[in-house]
């Protein structure tokens, strides 16, 4: 038996005495301990067969989970009881607390109404118990109701070339920020540019080419945004949902801006400080641009908004376009497919539905550069650039989460003036 076996039946059998000596508890110490043997073996049991059960890339069976996820609210609730909790107030906040894990809004939701539900039917009933049943009854419902895998491991331990819509570039410390493709370029003994000129996000629009996307019926000046991005200057305008803004200010505080990633502005105001955008470049023994890094900042303080590693590539008879934003030890890719629009403009969506588009959060082994990748369904994103009635560029990049739309960032793209020397 290896180690990551051992500790596995380890931690179940841990977790199962614990469960089955909260539940038993109120009964008294002998039958607390009965209890907590037959939890041990249950949950061992459980763990063996959902193991023997699961496929290469495959998460453990969904009843494993649920009981597992049983299993643990339960020396929760006894705990709380011993606090003063009421059986009533247990099952709510044992409810809240596992939709809280579902993130989807749906689930946030419906947690708090099950554990009510269970906790006024169990009235009676000591608090572990109240806690057990109110998770397992809402992973149960859930389950049922959202049948659609919002998050689904895709691969582990997959070579890198297995996965090319995935971007294999992680950071290598805890902060990313906008030296991070000057430190890549060290590590990989590439030559760098910091601020290349004249440089664009992707080298060629004809890459793209595809049965949904023809380069030929796009606008000059789009064209020439993807393709020399640096001859223009944004302003971001933000639109955020009123739904997701104390969980984004939670998230930017926390973790954007520790982590000098993803800390897109919170309201216009801040957006009006004006961004600085520029792009790093990476060259390999040959010459030709291996690696285009789109960095935003805003232009005030120098702190990053985004981070990002701009690849094409082709697959089959599409060229696709994956940006890989680097995470400590890790990669978030968004890889989007071309669409035309009748507008001579270009959208760029996730929502492909061929396998390859999507996002996908990846684990990088720094040894074997081996990916470990989970695909983030929830998760979608349309790009629309495009000329407006009155001959500007345009660009409206929507974002969704779990089917609801929360956040559409607008780009006034305008040229930089003309440098005369």
């Amino acid at each position: 038996m290896d180690a990551k076996r051992a500790q596995g039946i380890g931690f179940a059998a841990v977790m199962g005495a614990a469960a089955g000596a909260a539940l038993a508890a109120h009964r008294g110490p002998r039958r607390a301990v009965t209890a907590a043997l037959l939890g041990a073996g249950a949950m061992t049991a459980v763990d063996a067969a959902a193991r023997a059960m699961q496929r290469p890339n495959e998460i453990p069976a969904v009843w494993s989970r649920i009981a597992a996820s049983g299993a643990l609210a339960a020396p929760a609730g006894w705990v709380a009881g011993k606090a003063g909790a009421s059986p009533l107030a247990v099952g709510i906040a044992s409810g809240a607390v596992a939709g809280a894990m579902g993130v989807r809004p749906q689930k946030v939701a419906l947690g708090p109404a099950i554990g009510l539900a269970v906790g006024a039917a169990m009235r009676h009933r000591p608090p572990a118990q109240v806690a057990a049943a109110s998770v397992v009854a809402f992973r149960i419902v859930s389950q049922l109701l959202f049948r659609d895998p919002q998050v689904a491991l895709l691969a582990e331990r997959a070579p890198a070339e297995a996965l090319p819509f995935v971007v294999p570039l992680e950071a290598r410390t805890r902060y990313v920020g906008t030296g991070y493709v000057r430190d890549l370029a060290a590590a990989t003994a590439g030559t760098y540019q910091e601020a290349a000129p004249d440089m664009g996000i992707v080298a060629d629009l004809d890459a793209l080419a595809g049965p949904r996307f023809d380069p030929a019926t796009v606008d000059p000046p789009v064209r020439e945004f993807y393709e020399h991005t640096t001859r223009f200057t944004l302003d971001i305008v933000p639109h955020w949902r009123p739904w997701v803004r104390p969980g984004y200010l939670l998230y930017r505080t926390l973790v954007a801006r520790p982590l000098g990633q993803a800390n897109v502005p919170m309201n216009l105001r801040e957006a009006q400080r004006g961004v600085h955008s520029r792009i790093d470049t990476i060259t390999g023994a040959d010459g030709v641009v291996s690696t285009r890094g789109w960095i935003r900042t805003f232009a005030g303080t120098g702190e990053p908004i985004y981070v990002g590693i701009y690849t094409t590539y082709r697959h089959e008879d599409t060229g696709y376009v994956s940006v890989g934003f680097p995470l400590p030890q890790a990669n978030f890719t968004a890889t989007l497919a071309p669409r035309s629009r009748d507008d001579g403009g270009l959208r760029l969506t996730s929502r492909g539905g061929d396998g390859q588009t999507g996002h996908y959060l990846s684990y990088i082994d720094a040894q074997s550069r081996a990916l470990t990748t989970l695909a983030v369904h929830g998760f979608a994103e349309e790009l629309d650039v495009h000329v407006d009635e009155a001959g500007e560029l345009r660009a409206d990049h929507a974002f969704s989460m779990f089917g609801l739309p929360f956040l559409t960032l607008e780009y006034r793209i305008s040229r930089k003036p003309a440098v005369t020397g």
